[in-house]
C-alpha cells in the first residue's frame, strides 16, 4: 500500500478525515494507525539523510483526543532533541519508536529544550523526567528553558520524592540519577552544540512573558526554525532566511473574528494569526511551512490553510501529532 497524500482535518467537531487519493473516508483512529505504521503524509527524507522532524505533539491548552500537547523531536542519526513537553509526549515518543524510529525509545530521550513556561508546553515534562528513567534511562535529562525552569525541575523532584525513594530501593529498581534534571537556564543565543546539532535560542514575544523563545536548530542537512508561541515579530524571518522547515504556531482569522470581543486581545498579543504568518513565511522563504499548535476557534483545518495561502505562495502543510517531515 502507497500512501501519497492524504488530509486529515483536526479542528474541534472534526470525526472523519479524508484520503485524497481515494476518496476513502477513514476515521482518526484509523489514521492514527496509518501513523503508527510509518505510512506519513509527508515526504520523509531523502535517502541518506540524517535528520528527522517528528511531530509528538500539535495540541493546545484545549483537550483535543487528536492533538497531544506541543512537542517536537529533531533526530539525528540516533540521537533524539525534544523541543517542549505537552502532555502525552513519552507515548508519542514511543509511538514513533514503535514505528521503527528508534532514537525515541523512552530511555533515549535525554535532551529537552522548553520554548516558555506556559502549562500546555511544559505538562508532560514530569513524563520526560521519570517514564524513562522508570524503564532505563540511567544519566539526568538535559533540560534547557528560560529563567524560571531551574525552580519548575526542583518542584518535580521534591514533588515526587516519596515515589523516587520508593522505586530506587526497590529490588533491581532504576538508576540513583536517571530521573533527575540537568538544568541549564538560557539566554538569546546559541545555548548547546554537539556533533550532530548546534541550537540558538532566540527572544519572540508572546503575552506578558517576560521570557519566551523560537529555537533555530542547525544539523548537518537541515536548518530548522521552531517558533514557540509568539505573535507575528520580525525574529522568525531573520532566524528562518531560507531554513529548510520552519514550524510555526498559528490561529484561523475566521475564528478569531467570531470569537468574543473580550477575549481576543489577548489573543492577538499571544499568537500569530493565518494571514500573518503567510506574509511572515514569504518574508522567511522556508522550504516547508508546518503549522502546529492551530487554534481554530470554531474554524476548519481547510479554512486554516486558506488564509495562510492568501499571503503566502511556497509549500504549507497542517501539521499533526506523529506526521514526519
Amino acid at each position: 500500500m502507497t500512501v501519497t497524500s492524504f488530509h486529515a482535518p483536526h479542528a474541534p467537531g472534526a470525526r472523519r478525515r479524508t484520503l485524497e487519493r481515494s476518496g476513502v473516508r477513514l476515521t482518526g483512529h484509523v489514521l492514527l494507525l496509518l501513523a503508527l505504521a510509518g505510512l506519513s503524509p509527508t515526504s520523509a527524507p531523502a535517502q541518506g539523510g540524517r535528520t528527522t522532524i517528528i511531530l509528538l505533539g500539535t495540541g493546545t491548552p484545549i483537550p483535543d483526543p487528536d492533538r497531544e500537547g506541543p512537542g517536537v523531536a529533531i533526530v539525528v542519526d540516533s540521537v533524539a532533541y525534544l523541543f517542549d513537553a505537552g502532555t502525552g509526549i513519552v507515548r508519542r515518543a514511543s509511538a514513533a519508536a514503535r514505528a521503527g524510529i528508534l532514537a525515541l525509545q523512552p530511555p533515549r530521550l535525554g535532551h529537552v529544550f522548553l520554548t516558555h513556561l506556559h502549562s500546555d508546553h511544559t505538562l508532560g515534562l514530569n513524563d520526560v523526567m521519570f517514564t524513562p528513567w522508570i524503564q532505563g534511562r540511567r544519566a539526568p535529562l538535559e533540560v534547557f528553558g528560560p529563567p524560571g525552569t531551574q525552580r519548575l525541575v526542583s518542584s518535580i523532584e521534591q514533588g515526587n520524592v516519596e515515589d523516587i525513594r520508593e522505586r530506587i530501593a526497590s529490588a533491581g529498581g532504576p538508576s540513583a540519577e536517571g530521573y533527575r534534571g540537568n538544568v541549564h537556564e538560557i539566554a538569546e543565543g546559541e545555548v548547546f552544540r554537539d556533533a550532530r546539532v548546534t541550537v540558538r535560542a532566540f527572544r519572540v514575544p508572546h503575552s506578558a512573558w517576560k521570557t519566551a523563545f523560537g529555537y533555530r536548530i542547525q544539523t548537518p542537512d537541515r536548518t530548522i526554525v521552531i517558533s514557540g508561541d509568539a505573535r507575528a515579530n520580525p525574529a522568525i524571518a531573520r532566524e528562518c532566511n531560507g531554513c529548510d522547515v520552519l514550524i510555526h504556531e498559528v490561529y484561523s482569522d475566521a475564528g478569531f473574528a467570531s470569537m468574543s470581543p473580550s477575549r481576543q486581545p489577548y489573543h492577538a498579543q499571544a499568537h500569530t494569526s493565518a494571514t500573518q504568518l503567510g506574509e511572515i513565511a514569504t518574508a522567511a522563504r522556508p522550504g516547508v511551512l508546518v503549522l502546529y499548535h492551530q487554534l481554530y476557534f470554531g474554524s476548519t483545518d481547510e479554512q486554516l490553510l486558506v488564509e495562510v495561502r492568501s499571503t503566502f505562495a511556497g509549500k504549507v502543510v497542517s501539521g499533526r501529532d506523529l506526521q514526519r517531515f
